[in-house]
């Protein structure tokens, strides 16, 4: 996926801002931002497009910042995907071997039954992950090739999203003159920025709070087993303080931003905002109030997000499963108080996750916020063709504990 000149791109088109980041692959295949650009986003709702013309003069404003800091340009991206309610379903191919030894064009063939399991009219596959092979029924395999054996079979994680969103944003991204190298799930991306091994190994959830969706992507095993994106994100919360305060939406955001809190404290009564009124000028009539009333705004948005999270765990049969562990991130999960608030919702113990191992991140786009676009560009580095890279795809550590919970879910989904 890397270009003639040893760069890769990385475009994060969210809700409210769009984020381009440009890296340079170093001569030990490691990543090192050389651009970077940010625009706020126009023409999205929710993760999806509603108004192309203003979508591609946000993408080509911050794609512009990024090669100009970069001093170079870029033909390919790796773009996320967070509109037309992605969602994960598990597939299981066996495929007859006659005694030989498992090469890469068996392993492709079982990957494009998979794939071909899962065609639908109205949904677009962005993922096929192998999440488990298995060999004349023996389990816990991570790379066959080489092995023999009479039957060989794979479980895969599919995720799909609805075709129309996709096929908008892949529109909109191709009239900005680039073309999509790689589709990522937004949580997906998330995970691949923030989370360790170990968390991957022994179960983790990461939660990407982003401006107009929170999605969901569950690690077990050191794979991705189950993703999910509910509409809710940190602009509603700007819009509930926005109606309830009777101001514009930009001074919601400021309040937001700089007074709000999801935990309510002792002088919380005590301290007085200035709150402009809407249709009134910059120093027109304005209110006097609390800052409690302001959080009592917030917490409840903030707590049915949560408590969304957690039903949405429940049905797919992971909350227990993904153990303990939860990592918050995306620029809503900043909010003051946020990461106690999911630890009581969701009874688990929670982190605040920022990007990690990426060279020449400034530290102004090395928070939360940012952390679907540094995904974006770990897995475009991971998915680049490159033969002596060392591992081959697919083979990782056993984690005792994250395979026996890992293969307990096979059992139960397959």
């Amino acid at each position: 996926m890397a270009a003639r000149n040893g760069l890769i791109a990385a475009l994060d088109v969210g809700t409210t801002k769009v984020c381009c980041f440009i890296a340079k692959v170093q001569d030990d295949g490691s990543p090192r931002m050389v651009g970077i650009g940010h625009q706020v986003a126009r023409g999205m709702r929710n993760g999806a497009v509603v108004d192309m013309e203003e979508l591609e003069t946000s993408i080509r404003a911050a794609v512009e910042a990024a090669e100009e800091m970069a001093n170079d340009q870029v033909r390919a991206v790796a773009v996320n995907i967070s509109g037309g309610h992605p969602g994960s379903a598990n597939v299981k191919v066996e495929v007859a071997m006659n005694g030989h030894a498992v090469n890469e064009a068996d392993i492709r063939r079982m990957l494009e039954h998979g794939r071909a399991h899962h065609e639908s009219a109205d949904r677009e596959l962005i993922h096929a992950i192998p999440v488990d092979y298995t060999i004349d029924g023996n389990e816990g395999i991570k790379d066959p090739r080489g092995m023999f054996g009479d039957r060989l079979g794979v479980a895969i994680h599919v995720i799909s999203a609805g075709i129309g969103p996709v096929r908008n944003l892949s529109t909109v991204v191709n009239r900005c003159h680039l073309d999509i190298e790689a589709r990522v799930v937004s949580p997906y991306a998330a995970g691949l920025a923030c989370l360790v091994e170990d968390e991957k190994e022994l179960g983790v959830t990461c939660i990407d709070m982003g401006g107009g969706t929170t999605s969901i992507a569950v690690f077990l095993g050191g794979q991705l087993v189950h993703t999910d994106v509910i509409a809710v994100g940190g602009a509603h919360v700007t819009s509930d303080i926005a109606r309830g305060l009777s101001t514009p939406v930009v001074h919601a955001e400021r309040l937001k931003t700089l007074y709000g809190s999801v935990i309510p404290s002792a002088s919380d009564d005590r301290e007085i905002l200035k709150v402009p009124l809407v249709g009134e000028d910059e120093d027109g009539a304005s209110n006097q109030v609390p800052r409690s009333m302001l959080i009592q705004i917030i917490q409840p948005r903030l707590e049915e997000t949560f408590e969304l999270v957690r039903s949405h765990l429940e049905q797919g049969g992971f909350d227990k499963l993904a153990g303990r562990r939860v990592v918050l991130t995306g620029g809503a999960s900043q909010m003051q108080g946020a990461r106690d608030l999911a630890g009581m919702v969701l009874d688990k113990q929670v982190r605040l996750g920022k990007p990690m191992g990426l060279h020449g991140l400034p530290e102004a786009t090395g928070g939360p916020a940012f952390s679907t676009c540094a995904g974006l560009i770990r897995y475009a580095l991971a998915h680049a063709p490159a033969p002596s890279r060392g591992k081959k795809a697919g083979t990782r550590g056993d984690g005792a504990s994250g395979w026996g919970r890992l293969g307990s879910w096979l059992k139960r989904n397959f």
